[in-house]
């Protein structure tokens, strides 16, 4: 099968499906309205196996590995710097097929951005009309319209009028990528849980590391001085965390609110519109999963476009995307309240406890439920293996 596709928004999820749809010999082209960086391209990601096994389908499996750092142990901590649970990234990596990878957000935006067939239109989506999309530059028509818009989007807004959109899930997110790298040796994806509070960092490729601090704050607080503020709050919790604030500079800090979408959308196709990321099922981001699941919802799409006309394809998209995204949606919601939102003294010691008796094998399945995922069969066309 073959035809054209405009993608509204260049982020992951948009990005990666223009990659598949293009090794698939379709024609894709994708609008962003920013005209640069995105404004969360200075943080860092973390992508489980089945983000890593999206990008292998793609093409990109082996570019992220080579960017990317591999986090070799994967634990929890509370301030005190007393082990909540420790497991091994090594084994995870065998049981799970491939490795957890680390990258700065800007990594993985250039790295699919290097595999677009055609670079990303700066321009302004302002409306959509049947498979005509409007932008300031003019009328733009394609077969399909894929809406990648993010957590608030507008063609949500308009094709779903009736839903209630995002809402403020409680959190808020405080992060930076340190200036230089901190000489830490262990590769590892690191939380620390404190009363209604999280800090979590991972070490990137060149020896920076990526910190985030997760806040249970009303929505639109914001500090005069976001890194003073830290050091206010983490200045006496277990280390790294001093040095990886004392290795950051101010202008480094991004602070922004999660929003999510509680209520489920009733479907991710209107029409010949498909929604994906998190614009289709944005989530808080306690297991991870946000960028793995708009990964795994653009291979998808673009797989049964790929061998299949297009309204059974997209109906196909919405029964096999809808349900396990929604459910690693409320899966995230749910343990974000038993982790970082947690603030009843009772209820975290409690909570501290069962994680330390926890045997290794119990708590390496419970992570794993949500990244067993395979792609499907991209049907790439003869002579455009690599999707240009």
């Amino acid at each position: 099968m073959g035809g054209s596709a405009i993608i509204v928004g260049g982020g992951i999820g948009g990005l990666a499906a223009a990659i598949g749809l293009s090794r698939a010999g379709w024609q894709a082209t994708v609008f962003e309205r920013l005209p640069g960086e995105l404004d969360d391209a200075g943080s860092g990601i973390s992508l489980a196996a089945n983000g890593v096994r999206a990008l292998d389908a793609l093409g990109a499996g082996d570019a992220l590995r080579a960017a990317g750092r591999f986090q070799r142990t994967v634990s929890t901590r509370d301030p005190r710097g007393t082990w909540l649970a420790r497991m091994d990234g090594a084994e995870l990596e065998r049981v799970a097929g491939t490795p957890i990878v680390g990258i700065a957000r800007y990594e993985l935006h250039r790295l699919l951005r290097s595999l677009l067939p055609s670079p990303v239109v700066r321009d302004e989506v302002t409306a959509v009309e049947g498979n005509t999309v409007l932008t300031a530059s003019g009328r733009h028509e394609a077969d399909v319209v894929i809406a990648a818009d993010g957590v608030n989007s507008r063609l949500r807004k308009h094709f779903f009028p009736s839903h209630p959109g995002s809402v403020y899930s409680g959190s808020s997110v405080v992060r930076a990528i340190t200036a230089e790298p901190i000489g830490l040796s262990s590769a590892d994806f690191n939380l620390t849980w404190g009363r209604g509070v999280e800090f979590g960092h991972i070490v990137l490729a060149d020896g920076r590391a990526e910190w985030h601090a997760v806040l249970t704050v009303p929505p639109g607080t914001r500090y005069p001085d976001p890194l003073a503020e830290m050091r206010r709050r983490f200045g006496s919790w277990h280390e790294p965390i001093t040095a990886l604030l004392d290795a950051t500079e101010p202008e480094a800090v991004l602070h922004h609110d999660v929003y999510e979408l509680v209520t489920p959308l009733s479907s991710y196709v209107a029409g010949r519109v498909a929604f994906l990321g998190d614009a289709a099922h944005a989530m808080q981001p306690n297991l991870g999963q946000g960028a793995c699941q708009a990964l795994e919802d653009a291979v998808t799409l673009a797989a049964a476009l790929s061998s299949a006309d297009i309204d059974t394809a997209l109906t196909r998209y919405d029964a096999e995307r809808r349900p396990r995204s929604q459910a690693v949606a409320l899966a995230a919601r749910r343990t974000g309240r038993m982790g970082q939102q947690l603030t009843n003294p009772v209820g975290i010691a409690v909570r501290n406890l069962m994680f330390r008796a926890m045997p290794t094998s119990v708590m390496a399945r419970s992570m794993l439920r949500y990244t067993r995922w395979q792609p499907p069969i991209l049907d790439v066309r003869e002579g455009n293996p690599e999707g240009l």
